[in-house]
C-alpha cells in the first residue's frame, strides 16, 4: 500500500509498504482523508523523540471506509463510513482502574507510538471505530478527533449553559474548543491570540463571539468591560508553545487574571517550559485549575454534532493536499502558521 513514512526528522515522503494484517477482532480501513495535527507537526521535527521511533507514518486523526472486518467482528462491514478513536489505554494501571483512561500511565496513540493513518490502509481493534451518517463528508469526518479534544475540555471543566469563558489560543485546539463551547453556552465567547489570521478563523465560523488580538488590547480590562467587571467563568489555555509578548502576562496566569472569583482554568497547551504564575492571584478567587488530555468517549458526541448541522468544521480547514504532498503540508503548516490552521490530506 502507499503511505507517507517518516524516516528522518524533518523528511516525509510517500512510499509502498506491507499493508497491515487484518485482526480476527479487528477491521481494515480504507483512510479517505488525514489531518495533520500539531503533534505531528512536533513529531516530524523530532520533538517527540525518543517517544517516537523511525521509520514512522504519522497521523492519528482519520476517517474512511470499512474494506474488511475479522470473524469475530458483527456490529460493522464492508462499506461503512468510519473514523477511528486512535488512544490506547493500558487498562491496568491505577488511572484506569478508575475509568480515568486519559491519565493512563502508558498510554499510547495510532500515528504517534505506532503507525497510523497517513496511508491507504489502517488496522485496528473494532472497540476503536466509530461509524459515520453517510451525509457527513469525509472531509469533516477526518476532524472528529482533533474536535473530541475540544468536547472533552468543556467536559472536564464542567461547562454550563451560561457560562462566559475566555479560550486563550485560536489554534487548531482552540479552535475545537469554540466548537464544542457553541453546543452548550449561550454566554459570551471571547478568543485571544496575536495573530489576526488565527482570530478570523473563529470569527469566521461563529461571528457572534469575541476576538481580541493581545499584541494591541488590553485582554482583561476587555473581559472586564463585557462582563460588567465579573471575569469569566471559566478560561481555556491553548496556547502550549507561547510567543511571549512585552508587557504581557503568560497564557495560564492571563488565564488566572480573566476568571472571576471562584472561576475556573482548563489547561490544554503541552507547553515544554515553566510556566510561572503568582500563586496569591489564584488563591485569592479560590480558583481551580483543571488539565485535560485527549478524549474519554466524545467521539459520539463530535459525530452526533457534525450530523446535526451545529458545528462548522469547513472554517477549521485551509487546505487540502494530497498525500503525495504531506512534505509541503508540514512546511505550510511551520511557516505560515496565520494562514493554516487544519490541513487535509486525500489519500
Amino acid at each position: 500500500m502507499k503511505a507517507a513514512v517518516i524516516r528522518e526528522y524533518g523528511r516525509i515522503a510517500t512510499e509502498k509498504v506491507e499493508t497491515p494484517d487484518l485482526l480476527n477482532n479487528g477491521v481494515l480501513v480504507k483512510v479517505r482523508y488525514a489531518s495533520i495535527c500539531g503533534s505531528d507537526q512536533h513529531i516530524f521535527k523530532g520533538e517527540f523523540h525518543p517517544r517516537t521511533t523511525l521509520p514512522l507514518i504519522p497521523g492519528h486523526e482519520f476517517a474512511g471506509v470499512v474494506e474488511d472486518v475479522g470473524k469475530d467482528v458483527r456490529n460493522l462491514s464492508r462499506g461503512n463510513k468510519v473514523t477511528v478513536d486512535p488512544i490506547i489505554w493500558c487498562g491496568t494501571c491505577a488511572a484506569c482502574r478508575e475509568e480515568h483512561y486519559p491519565a493512563c500511565t502508558t498510554l499510547k496513540i495510532v500515528g504517534v507510538d505506532l503507525d497510523g493513518g497517513f496511508a491507504e490502509y489502517v488496522s485496528v481493534p473494532a472497540t476503536m471505530v466509530y461509524k459515520i451518517p453517510d451525509h457527513v463528508s469525509d472531509e469533516h469526518a477526518a476532524l472528529v478527533e482533533i474536535l473530541s479534544i475540544g468536547f472533552h475540555s468543556v467536559n472536564r471543566a464542567g461547562l454550563g449553559m451560561n457560562d462566559d469563558i475566555l479560550i486563550m489560543g485560536s489554534g487548531k485546539v482552540g479552535n475545537s474548543i469554540l466548537h464544542a463551547a457553541k453546543t452548550i453556552t449561550r454566554g459570551k465567547i471571547i478568543v485571544a491570540d496575536i495573530l489576526d489570521e488565527r482570530l478570523s478563523f473563529a470569527s469566521s465560523a461563529f461571528p457572534d463571539i469575541s476576538t481580541v488580538n493581545i499584541t494591541n488590547t488590553d485582554l482583561i480590562e476587555y473581559i472586564k468591560e463585557i462582563t460588567g467587571g465579573k471575569g469569566v467563568d471559566i478560561a481555556f489555555e491553548a496556547v502550549g508553545h507561547e510567543v511571549p509578548v512585552k508587557g504581557k502576562y503568560n497564557p495560564v496566569r492571563t488565564c488566572i487574571n480573566a476568571i472571576k472569583g471562584g472561576g475556573k482554568i482548563c489547561v490544554l497547551g503541552l507547553s515544554d517550559h515553566p510556566s510561572e504564575i503568582l500563586m496569591k492571584e489564584l488563591i485569592w478567587k479560590e480558583a481551580k485549575i483543571i488539565a485535560s488530555r485527549v478524549s474519554h468517549g466524545e467521539f459520539s458526541k463530535v459525530i452526533e454534532a457534525l450530523g446535526s448541522g451545529s458545528l462548522n468544521p469547513d472554517k477549521m480547514i485551509t487546505d487540502i493536499l494530497k498525500l503525495e504532498f504531506a512534505q509541503k503540508g508540514f512546511e505550510l503548516l511551520e511557516k505560515e502558521p496565520g494562514k493554516n490552521l487544519k490541513i487535509l490530506l486525500k489519500v
